[in-house]
């Protein structure tokens, strides 16, 4: 089973110092990991290089607020499944599935990773075959378009053609963890089952 780290949006110096410390000690923790992936947003060198330490194979896309040599997309293979990796930026309204769906079909994968919202969600695209994945914002900080000011990441574990998605929040100060499980039924179509 593969573990993928997933998270973006720190925009660290800009709108934050750093991320609450209950989150940086569970990724440190898990380094390091097999895969990483980062949404974009981080806004500081600092912050890259954090991130780089984190894991073996890393896919750090370009944010609307990052001036850092990063490309706009990345495409990973994890098993027999493709993963997209995308801001999220240019998606009008912020986070539509409309839209994320024609990105995803666009890189021909079966996952796409977005940023931008600033909010976490696991959702199913318009046709089915897609799986949107958003990790929300590693420090909560505030960005357009509704965010929810709650610091999150997620693990995706992947197996075959299942994954578990276990996203981390901090809400009230409290620590939560929140698990999706998303697997394809003989059709192609995702099916996604939530326990808090």
């Amino acid at each position: 089973m593969a573990k993928v780290l997933v998270l973006g949006d720190t925009h660290i110096p800009d709108r934050a110092s750093r991320a609450p410390k209950a989150l940086v000690e569970i990724v440190e923790k898990g380094a390091p990991w097999e895969f990483v992936i980062f949404t974009g947003d981080l806004t500081g060198e600092g912050t890259l290089n954090w991130v780089k330490n984190l894991g073996r194979r890393l896919y750090i896309v370009r944010g609307n607020m990052d001036y850092l040599p990063l490309k706009k997309t990345a495409v990973l293979e994890v098993g027999r499944l493709k993963i997209g990796v995308h801001h999220g930026d240019g998606v009008y309204p912020r986070g539509d599935v409309g839209r994320l769906t024609e990105i995803a079909r666009s890189l021909g994968v079966d996952i796409l990773v977005s940023g931008h919202t600033h909010a976490d969600f696991v959702k199913v695209g318009f046709t089915g075959e897609e799986l949107l994945v958003n990790p929300g914002s590693f420090t909560g900080v505030w960005g357009g378009g509704g965010s929810s000011y709650t610091p999150s990441f997620m693990v995706l574990e992947i197996a075959a053609n299942a994954i578990i998605i276990t996203t981390f929040k901090i809400k009230n100060t409290q620590l939560n963890k929140i698990v999706t499980t998303a697997y394809r039924r003989s059709d192609g179509v995702w099916v996604l089952e939530e326990y808090r």
